[in-house]
């Protein structure tokens, strides 16, 4: 079972997330906090799953709720759904690694899409525990999706999708199975945001993610190469060659 609390300051918000949930009987809402206070102290005693909360309230913000919450509750931090009226917070929510972000109002179908990947979220980190706690060299968890935006739209990439990245001058390409997006980011910083126990960088100019790497096979010049699962094939290094190896022998 997923204990849920709801934090928003309207009543009819509250009533309506409590009303939505009861057709998902896997969450259970063990609470709900009117304020960024008794958010603040439900969460701490409740130790909920997941947290449906508000950006605007009346005493602090959302995000000031997040932080205040980071300082105290540490690796029981809950998986968070931002549900708010504003769509101007969604990319600072997504840095801080928020499931979803519920623009009111939402649908049914949008609703559902946001707890089933809250749900999935929460599954994957109690089979993997090590995934809530590994951080960046910053402190931060390492990301779960790279956050960006497309033609005038806001895209989010779960991580587990991408196959490799790759450098491009001043932008870095990153490819899926099905499609490619370029971003203006460096290989350095988008490496530190990503797990090393999934994402090696095996060249100065890339990127694998070792879910999809199907055999290293050496090339005729002396090197090796990293062929991923659809036959693509990305150079390796040498100065690269003892991580992979260092891989291979765990």
């Amino acid at each position: 079972m997923i204990q849920a609390v709801l934090a928003d300051d309207e009543v009819l918000a509250r009533q309506k997330l409590r009303h939505l949930l009861r057709e998902i009987p896997e969450i259970q809402v063990v609470g709900e906090g009117a304020t960024a206070a008794e958010t603040i102290d439900l969460v701490r005693t409740a130790k909920p799953d997941l947290l449906f909360l508000d950006i605007r309230m009346p005493d602090m913000d959302g995000f000031d709720v997040i932080g205040r919450l980071s300082e105290t509750v540490g690796d029981s931090m809950p998986s968070v759904i931002f549900t708010t009226a504003y769509d101007r917070y969604a990319l600072r929510a997504f840095e801080i690694h928020a499931v979803d972000y519920l623009l009111k109002p939402f649908t049914l179908e949008r609703f559902r899409a946001a707890t089933q990947r809250a749900l999935q979220h929460i599954k994957n980190l109690r089979q993997n525990p090590q995934a809530q706690t590994g951080k960046a060299k910053n402190g931060s968890p390492y990301t779960t999706r790279i956050v960006f935006k497309s033609k005038g739209r806001i895209l989010f990439l779960p991580v587990s999708e991408i196959c490799w990245i790759g450098a491009e001058e001043n932008y870095v390409r990153i490819c899926t199975q099905s499609e490619s997006h370029l971003l203006r980011e460096t290989m350095s910083r988008i490496e530190e945001k990503l797990d090393p126990s999934t994402f090696l960088r095996v060249h100065r100019s890339s990127i694998v993610n070792l879910q999809y790497v199907k055999e290293v096979r050496p090339e005729n010049d002396g090197d090796y190469g990293v062929v991923l699962r659809n036959g693509q094939r990305i150079p390796m290094s040498r100065t690269y060659r003892s991580r992979i190896k260092h891989w291979m022998g765990r």
